[in-house]
């Protein structure tokens, strides 16, 4: 079928979820930081997706605000950062206003040139996703920010899936669901959509029971995918 909706993941895609640290670190306020933040960046990331599965597995749920900022606690402990207050409420705010990747506006103005939905589909609150979104300028090109905190649950669940169905009206065959994390780009295609993974860092495909339709570099291929080049 045609695709006619285009869907993006928000931190990792859109959104680079390294540009907090990496903005801190060149203030130069911490000097520890400025050595040591791609660690600071890396722990942040994999703690805060780990608990968002830990909490949907077991059930206990609480907001990717929390999420994120209990896993930004561990990352600054585990680089002996524990304990300053001043950058951590300095991270907190560069990530409400995370840089967007440099081909992020490009791409969504060639999708909603092309006659497409576009959208945003997320764990991330509301909040944090129309602050980041605000901040890079797009806005106005998307048609809906779509965020877990609807019904409780994050993704992998196809409860998060399904939001986009009843968001656009539309069938599962429509859409392009495009995300930089490997297991979420599996788990759409599994729910239905087509897929395409953006394998910025040329990781190795991950031995899951579903893969993505394409794996691209960068999103400057979304548009040939979903048909507007």
């Amino acid at each position: 079928m045609t695709i006619n909706t285009c869907i993006f993941d928000a931190y990792g895609t859109l959104f680079d979820v390294s540009a907090a640290a990496r903005a801190a670190a060149e203030e130069g306020a911490v000097p520890a930081l400025a050595e040591n933040w791609r660690k600071v960046a890396a722990d942040w990331r994999e703690r805060q997706l780990q608990y968002t599965w830990i909490r949907a597995i077991t059930g206990e749920h609480a907001d990717f605000w929390k999420v994120t900022t209990d896993a930004l606690d561990y990352a600054l402990d585990a680089s002996d950062l524990g304990g300053d207050d001043a950058l951590r409420d300095r991270l907190c705010a560069l990530y409400m206003d995370l840089a967007a990747y440099e081909e992020v506006p490009d791409t969504l103005v060639a999708l909603k040139d092309a006659g497409l939905a576009t959208g945003i589909l997320s764990n991330g609150t509301p909040e944090m996703l129309q602050s980041a979104a605000r901040s890079a300028g797009i806005t106005r090109l998307l048609d809906h920010v779509l965020s877990v905190e609807s019904v409780g649950i994050y993704k992998p669940s196809f409860k998060v899936y399904d939001l986009v169905n009843r968001a656009f009206d539309c069938e599962k065959d429509n859409v392009l669901f495009v995300s930089s994390n490997g297991w979420d780009v599996a788990a759409a295609a599994g729910y239905g959509f087509r897929t395409a993974w953006v394998n910025r860092a040329g990781l190795p495909m991950d031995r899951l029971p579903w893969r993505p339709d394409d794996v691209i570099e960068d999103l400057n291929g979304v548009p040939a995918l979903a048909g507007a080049a």
